[in-house]
Order: structure tokens, then C-alpha cells, then sequence
């Protein structure tokens, strides 16, 4: 019988036979390349029982609004069933501005919670046990600031630093490359994420410092290949910086963590997650030999792919966010979030988040794929995309190191231009039918049934503007100033900014105030134009 097309590929071009046997892994070892869970190369997961032992830890990103309205939600989705929290911030906050600054009017609120200043960060919490809540923060330009917020409020509330659990995304590398929410230029952005990282190794030691995140250069259109190489390659930076601040590797490494997209090529995506594990491991070894096990354990976040959701027919993306969940939990990850079906649309409702939640317990509780460590290790199509992939990420390895590095890559636009192109073609294959979207492209339906969205009203930031010029009026000024002055000072001086952050958000001073004294030291930051 005559095959359906003419080719089959994965979503990063890699071909696909119509069959795969043993002769496809002729150079594969079971020992040195898929070993067992919990031991090196990590492969078949950085744990040896994984979800007989315990389950992913099942987050919904939330944010919305005033901080209020999202402390609401999140006491909803923790009444539900919800296991660690995970903040949108909304884009002013995300861009280190106040609610009040011209550039924010008309953008509070809507893609996530508006943060300004302390007592915001406060409300956000209010009611959260935060010593028994893990807590990821979706920021990074001014990931320090907000960071710094959270340990002021756990202060206040009495809760010691050691306690707090959670991840701080804080990875600007991946922002030059896809996401373009960044403050500072490369060099000073880098110093403050090692400080940060050196802050947490002594006094935060349940937190992980960096998020380093692959999943915003997948939604700017990079392939899975791309994904793996850049985010871990970005990973290698950023131990690179820490040895350089003169850390130990076993010091910090174990603290840093990973978040991965899940898109819709199932069986490469599952791959994806095992080669990740593996070459890292194998990587930070080569190049740093480290003593401790965890410091070359790759532990990871994981959310469905948004840019996957269509507008169309909005009901499929609770199939499409299925499969990729599932897809995340046969590849191993620790935590996972579910894509809402109506946030191509807006902010996800309650009903439509609470939907997602289930999907992730459903699969849990009731598909019984958690029962086995690693169910489709030693399938030759798994094994042989597990090791491709490897290689395609290694290919990029070799052209990043010869370059001098992700950071001189960048000023060159060598990811930008790789993602780009990526992006062209898949864009090309969708509209020339190559590849069929269901409701986009194939099985088209002109009628329109239009879905509940969430709406956010103008008094949202009429609110969040009277409280900061509420703020202004009654707090210290001179103890501000001064505070302020002190963090540019340390900044000046090559100093850990991380005291001087939580003591100039205790003095109130604002987000958007803090940003722009430490963009006085710091500089701007202009990417380089790729066409």
C-alpha cells in the first residue's frame, strides 16, 4: 500500500523510518547510555523510583489583575488540588516599570499580576503559607527585585529564608535569544544572577536561583533540537559565571533547574527530556568534573506549548494540552503545567484553569502511566531519537564554542537567526498544508462559537495607581533614598546586590524606582538586528 506521504519528519526535521529495530541502535549501550533511573546518565530520570515516589509537582500559572484578585486564585486552585504555585506577573512588572509610568497605561493586569512594590508583593501572598508552598515566579529582567520582595514578606511574616521553597526564573540569556523582556546589557544581567545564585547557596537553600528556561525559545519558534542545545548550553553559561564569581560547582549546581516546553511531536518530545537529562550530565562532567551526583542531575519544570493553541475551535486545545502532558510525564519531569483552552484567547477563567489542573490529576490518578519508572525506555524509536537529538544539541555545542560562547553568539544573532529561520519554515508548512492543524487548516468550520474569557475592567489600574501614589505619599523618602543610594553604591562597587535589594524594598521603594538606579549604573541593552 502506497504510504500517506512522501516524507515523515518530526517537528525538528529529524526523518522518521516506518520501522526501527535493533539494527537502528548498533552503536547504543544500555549501560553507558540508558543506565537506570536515579544513576548516571540519568537518562531514565534523575530519580530511582520517580513517580512511585512521589508525583510531579502539578502547578497552574496564575496571575491576573490586582494582586488580590490573583491571591484569590490561587487560594481556588490550592483548594483544587494545585501542589506548588506559579506567577504571570503582567507586562509593565515583567519590564521593571510602575504601575503609574505612562509606558504601563492600558497593561496592567492583563497578561498577569500587576507588582509595584512590597505591599502588593504582600497581598499576592496574603494567607499563603509560604514555609509549606513551593512558589515559582515567572520574571527575569528584574527577577532580583521581585525575588528580593518575597524575602521581605517571608521576613515580616517570620518565616527563616532556609524554609522557603520555590524557582525564580532569572534566566536573561534566553531572553536576548527569544522572549526580549530584559533591563541591563549581558555582562551586568549576568553578574546579578550570580549574585543571586551565590545568595541562595547560603541563605536559601531550598530555593533554585534560576529557571533556565527553554520553554520561551520553543514559543518563539526555535525546533525541539534548538530547544535542547540553546537551553542547556545557556545552563553551561551560567555555571561558567559562577565558577568565574569563585564558587565551587558542587556549591550551586545543584540548585539550578530547567523548564521545558511540550510540544505536539509526542515521541520526540519524550525524547527530548531524556536527552536533556543525559547531556547534561555528560557535559557538566566533561567540562567541570564535579564530586557531588546533583550537581550534574538535571531537574526540570514543564508547560505545554501555548503556541500550539488555536483560536479556532478553542475545545481542541484540552486535547492538544492532554497529549503534551502526558508527553512531559513519560519524559520524566518534575513539575508541569497545563495550558488552559482559552488562552490563545485571554487569561484562563476559573473553569477553564480548573480543567487544565484536572488533566494533569487524571493522568495521575486514573491512566496509571506513573506506575512504571520510564515505561518506553529501550523502544527503538525513543532510544534512536533520544540519541539524535543528543547529537543535533552536541552539533550546536561545537559551532556555540568555537563562536566564544552564548553570550558573543548573541551579539552575533546566531540563535535569533536560527530560531528564525525555524520558525519561517514551520510557518510555510502550516500554510502551504504540509502540516495539518486541526480547525486551522483542515477541518475548518466556519461557524464560530465564541467561549467565556476573562475580561480585565480599567479599575484595575485606577486601583494599582492610587495605591503607589499612596505609597509615595506616606513612606520614608530620606530612609528610601537612601536605601537606594546604597544599592547603587554596592552596585558601583562589584558587590553581592542581594542585601541592599530586600533593604531598598523594605524602605518601599518601587519596582520601577529600584530599576531605573540600577539602569543608571548598569546601562541599556540594544540587540543586534537579524534579518
Amino acid at each position: 500500500m502506497q504510504e500517506r506521504r512522501d516524507r515523515f519528519h518530526t517537528l525538528s526535521g529529524l526523518e522518521i523510518n516506518s520501522l526501527y529495530t535493533g539494527d537502528d541502535l548498533k552503536h547504543w549501550s544500555a549501560g553507558e547510555d540508558l543506565g537506570i533511573p536515579g544513576s548516571y546518565p540519568y537518562t531514565r530520570g534523575v530519580y530511582p523510583t520517580m513517580y512511585r515516589g512521589r508525583l510531579w509537582t502539578m502547578r497552574q500559572f496564575a496571575g491576573f489583575g490586582s494582586a488580590d484578585d490573583t491571591n484569590l486564585r490561587f487560594k481556588y486552585l490550592l483548594e483544587h488540588g494545585q501542589t506548588g504555585l506559579s506567577v504571570a506577573f503582567d507586562m509593565p512588572t515583567l519590564m521593571g516599570i510602575d504601575a503609574d509610568d505612562p509606558r504601563a497605561h492600558g497593561e496592567i493586569g492583563h497578561c498577569g499580576v500587576a507588582v509595584s512594590s512590597l505591599d502588593d508583593m504582600e497581598r499576592l501572598f496574603d494567607g499563603i503559607p509560604l514555609d509549606r508552598v513551593t512558589t515559582s515566579m515567572t520574571i527575569n529582567g528584574p527577577a532580583v527585585v521581585l525575588f528580593a520582595m518575597y524575602l521581605a514578606v517571608a521576613q515580616r511574616r517570620g518565616v527563616p529564608h532556609e524554609q522557603l521553597g520555590g524557582t525564580l526564573q532569572n534566566d536573561i540569556l534566553k531572553e536576548y535569544i527569544a522572549q526580549k523582556e530584559w533591563l541591563f546589557p549581558p555582562e551586568p544581567s549576568l553578574r546579578l544572577i550570580t549574585d543571586t545564585v551565590a545568595y541562595c547557596t547560603t541563605h536559601v537553600p531550598k530555593w533554585h536561583p534560576i529557571s533556565i528556561s527553554g520553554y520561551h525559545i520553543r514559543e518563539a519558534g526555535s525546533t525541539a533540537a534548538q530547544e535542547l542545545a540553546f537551553t542547556l548550553y545557556d545552563g553551561l553559561t551560567y555555571v561558567e559565571e559562577g565558577i568565574k564569581a569563585g564558587l565551587p560547582v558542587d556549591r550551586f549546581a545543584p540548585q539550578l533547574s530547567f523548564f521545558f516546553n511540550v510540544h505536539n511531536d509526542f515521541f520526540e518530545e519524550v525524547a527530548k527530556f531524556r536527552a536533556a537529562r543525559r547531556l547534561w550530565a555528560r557535559e557538566m562532567t566533561r567540562r567541570y568534573r564535579p564530586n557531588d551526583p546533583r550537581s550534574v542531575q538535571l531537574r526540570c519544570h514543564a508547560q505545554t506549548a501555548g503556541c500550539s493553541l488555536t483560536a479556532q475551535q478553542p475545545m481542541n486545545n484540552v486535547v492538544r494540552t492532554t497529549l503534551q502532558a502526558l508527553a512531559a510525564v513519560l519524559g520524566g519531569t518534575q513539575s508541569l503545567h497545563t495550558n488552559s483552552m482559552d488562552e490563545t484567547l485571554a487569561l484562563p477563567t476559573e473553569q477553564a484553569v480548573k480543567l487544565a489542573l484536572r488533566t494533569q490529576q487524571i493522568i495521575a490518578h486514573e491512566s496509571e502511566v506513573a506506575n512504571s519508572v520510564d515505561p518506553l525506555g529501550g523502544s527503538y524509536l525513543v532510544e534512536t531519537l533520544t540519541n539524535r537529538l543528543e547529537e543535533a544539541a552536541l552539533e550546536y555545542f561545537r559551532k556555540l564554542d568555537d563562536m566564544g560562547g552564548m553570550v558573543k553568539a548573541i551579539e552575533r544573532g546566531y540563535p535569533q537567526r536560527e530560531i528564525l529561520d525555524a520558525s519561517q519554515r514551520y510557518q510555510r508548512e502550516v500554510e502551504q498544508g504540509q502540516r495539518i492543524i486541526v480547525g486551522v487548516n483542515q477541518h475548518v468550520e466556519e461557524e464560530v462559537h465564541p467561549i467565556p474569557t476573562l475580561k480585565i475592567g480599567a479599575e484595575v489600574e485606577q486601583e494599582q495607581v492610587a495605591r503607589l501614589s499612596d505609597l509615595r505619599k506616606t513612606r520614608d523618602p530620606f530612609r528610601m533614598a537612601g536605601a537606594v543610594e546604597e544599592l547603587q553604591e554596592a552596585a558601583s562597587c562589584g558587590e553581592n546586590v542581594m542585601p541592599y535589594l530586600i533593604e531598598a524594598v523594605k524602605a518601599k521603594a518601587t519596582l520601577g524606582e529600584i530599576c531605573s538606579a540600577l539602569q543608571e549604573i548598569y546601562g541599556a541593552y540594544r540587540e543586534p538586528v537579524v534579518l
